[in-house]
């Protein structure tokens, strides 16, 4: 299946962010002598930044905010939501804007909305406050992307800067879990046994895998992005 179905012409808005997906992270330097052999992390500035990717970034009072970021966590989060945008309905226009707060270290942000447009009409593709199919894919474009993405009581998403890929960590389990039952319709998922769930949606979608594995991983939570945004129903 190809997994850009979508028109280029929308998506070539964000071309430039999904390029910045292949970041490199800021490395470990180690002095030559044992007096001082602990690994220290190299310090870059912050970079300011009034918006991810084509989406001007807003408070979640609705202010425009200029916030400070890591570079490579900016990077990420622009190849995020270019991955979320080509991904979403045709009709809906590329994101407009991004509601959420950056953490003071520039590498977390609390995402509270994601907006785009149609019918000359702002609509929300993602809000904290609404449980339902679009929260769902909106976290799974998060883990495809990221390495820690936690919810919060509020239905806000908190998603940590990092390389993407399957580590085990419980939220990933927990999503899974999560995106079996709510997305797939299987409801006997559990954290034991949830590869062997996330494997019958890979085979469903005609993509099999171990979905614990870096592949599958991927593959996974990009079905479920797509199945939890109606661009593939997969039946």
């Amino acid at each position: 299946m190809n997994d850009n179905p979508y028109p280029f012409s929308r998506r070539r808005l964000l071309a430039g962010a999904a390029a910045a997906s292949a970041v490199t992270l800021t490395g470990v330097a180690v002095a030559p002598t044992a007096a001082a052999a602990t690994p220290v992390r190299a310090t870059t500035p912050l970079v300011v930044r009034d918006r991810i990717a084509t989406a001007a970034l807003r408070a979640p009072d609705g202010a425009a905010a200029a916030a400070r970021f890591q570079a490579d966590f900016h990077a990420r989060l622009a190849a995020w939501l270019a991955f979320w945008s080509a991904n979403s309905p045709r009709a809906w226009s590329a994101p407009v804007q991004v509601v959420g707060r950056v953490a003071p270290a520039g590498d977390a942000l609390t995402l509270h909305a994601i907006r785009y447009r149609r019918d000359d009409e702002l609509r929300a593709g993602f809000a904290a406050g609404r449980r339902d199919a679009s929260h769902a894919a909106t976290l799974a474009s998060l883990h495809h992307h990221f390495p820690s993405v936690r919810v919060l009581p509020q239905g806000t998403v908190r998603v940590g800067d990092g390389p993407a890929g399957f580590t085990g960590a419980p939220g990933q389990v927990a999503f899974a879990v999560a995106a079996c039952r709510e997305l797939w319709d299987d409801g006997d998922a559990t954290a034991a046994r949830w590869a062997e769930h996330a494997g019958r949606a890979l085979a469903r979608a005609g993509q099999p895998a171990d979905a614990a594995s870096h592949a599958g991983w991927a593959a996974f939570t990009r079905i479920s992005l797509r199945r939890g945004l109606g661009t593939e129903s997969y039946e």
